[in-house]
């Protein structure tokens, strides 16, 4: 442990520079111990307290081990992340199907006691959602989440069909995790931003500023808005929060074309293109494709009781030998 190195990267972590300048402390106790030794002034006395001062050091050295294996693990599954929900083929039955699957999310997270906060929203006139990003923060949150990105498909006879006729609609969910260290850098000058002003549908609640936040990554031409915050700078920071998110998401799509060769896992690349699952309302079924596993019980999964589809993918992430790094 006293590698200078290692004691160097205790140091640099806020959540453990308090107990590598105690190690130091303890180091310097001991070297003054060492040299009063091999004088031989105290005799047995050093060598006792030479063992007390270790004891210390390794206490505190696993101590300072298990801080960063947790952040490591927050690092792999972290506690926060950006929802992104958006109305697909099938007109304005799409756009309620995405507010539909936004609210099931956002019941979700109520029963886990996690926060949710909505950045943004395009709304039909009848409700539904074009889109809708929202932030979703909670212990073990993408960890949870991370397998509902891609297409979401609902069968069933809309409200307005007078035929009877059953109808298929899509919506794509794409779940992003917010990382305390992001895994790429962003140059300033690659964003472009515009401003407007905050507002619910149908102009209700307009601001008189310009607090709405658009970022526009030119070099990808991806965006991020964020319209939630009451000042620019706060729907600013959370835009750029959401641009990161999802710059990374590309950066690791990425990553995996590159290395689709090798072992593709059967739980499905989470390609936002990928139809991952089916919920069939006149047979009051829902089928996720890549488990090939079906739940009945449709009114409580839209009400947020999906724990079952997801413990599906958790025991089969176990099975394939995932190290479920972060503890719930």
């Amino acid at each position: 442990m006293h590698d200078a190195e290692a004691l160097s990267r205790y140091k640099e972590n806020p959540k453990t520079a308090y107990l590598a300048a105690e190690f130091e402390r303890l180091m310097r106790e001991e070297n003054e111990l060492v040299e009063l030794s091999a004088s031989g002034d105290l005799g047995d006395l050093a060598d006792s307290e030479l063992a007390e001062l270790r004891e210390q050091q390794a206490a505190l050295k696993a101590q300072m081990d298990g801080i960063l294996e947790q952040e490591k693990g927050e690092e792999e599954f972290p506690n926060e992340l950006i929802l992104e929900v958006r109305a697909g083929v099938g007109g304005e039955e799409a756009a309620l199907f995405a507010a539909e699957l936004a609210a099931m999310y956002s019941s979700y997270a109520a029963l886990r006691g996690w926060s949710v906060k909505k950045l943004s929203e395009s709304q039909t006139d009848i409700g539904g959602y074009r889109e809708a990003v929202f932030e979703i923060r909670g212990k073990g949150v993408y960890k949870r989440l991370r397998y509902e990105t891609g297409v979401h498909r609902v069968q069933r006879i809309p409200e307005t069909e007078k035929s009877g006729r059953v109808h298929t609609s899509t919506a794509s969910v794409i779940v992003l995790p917010i990382r305390k260290k992001p895994i790429i850098v962003i140059n300033p000058a690659d964003i472009e931003m515009e401003f407007s002003r905050s507002g619910g549908a149908g102009g209700q609640n307009v601001n008189k500023v310009e607090t709405a936040v658009r970022l526009i990554h030119t070099p990808t031409g991806i965006d991020a808005r964020s319209t939630s915050e009451r000042s620019q700078a706060q729907n600013r920071e959370r835009a750029m929060a959401v641009l990161v998110a999802k710059l990374e998401r590309r950066h690791e799509e990425e990553q995996v074309a590159k290395h689709m060769a090798e072992r593709k896992d059967n739980l499905g690349s989470g390609d936002r293109s990928e139809k991952i699952r089916t919920y069939n309302v006149l047979q009051d079924r829902v089928t996720d494709h890549r488990l090939k596993e079906s739940w009945h019980n449709l009114p409580a999964i839209f009400g947020g009781h999906i724990d079952p589809i997801l413990d599906a993918f958790d025991e089969r992430a176990e099975a394939e030998g995932e190290n479920p790094s972060v503890a719930e």
